[in-house]
């Protein structure tokens, strides 16, 4: 069975028939070949790196249905950027060199994205409680941390 929906991905409109059963990150890598979305853990929700924003607020899109995005906005890390120009997370974590493998990057930005935004000015302490829902296996955190608290003074 199919339903249509409709929703909005980075400020453009789509009306879509898709399958009750489809997950949202399937909808969004498969349907709309939006990549930076990435999956790692099987659909279990444990990694973090398939976050996106829906409606400003940071989900796991391998836990939400793409039936659900009915109605509503979606951020992909792909939308981010402004017309060429990189947000401020983005140009943080590359000066500060906190990515390595940059599997785990796409969801992270969007979880910070989400927490800068309740929090413009957060110790390192909030900062790691925030990257709780966020694996990354390469980096030790170090300079992920550091490049967002760079970023929340320029935002």
């Amino acid at each position: 069975m199919k339903k249509q929906i409709s929703f909005k991905v980075n400020g453009r409109e789509y009306v879509l028939e898709v399958p009750y059963r489809l997950l949202l990150v399937d909808l969004i890598r498969d349907y709309l070949k939006l990549t930076g979305t990435h999956q790692a853990c099987t659909f279990e929700g444990v990694c973090g790196a398939c976050t996106i924003l829906v409606n400003g607020e940071a989900i796991k899109s391998c836990m939400m249905l793409a039936v659900q995005a009915d109605g509503q906005e979606l951020t992909t890390v792909e939308g981010l950027e402004n017309d060429g120009e990189l947000h401020p997370l983005q140009k943080a974590f590359n000066e500060n060199h906190a990515l390595q493998c940059g599997f785990c990057t796409s969801g992270i930005l969007m979880n910070a994205v989400e927490f800068l935004n309740d929090n413009p000015n957060p110790s390192e302490q909030e900062i790691r409680h925030a990257l709780i829902g966020n694996i990354c296996r390469c980096t030790g955190y170090q300079n992920i941390v550091k490049a967002i608290k760079e970023a929340s003074k320029q935002l």
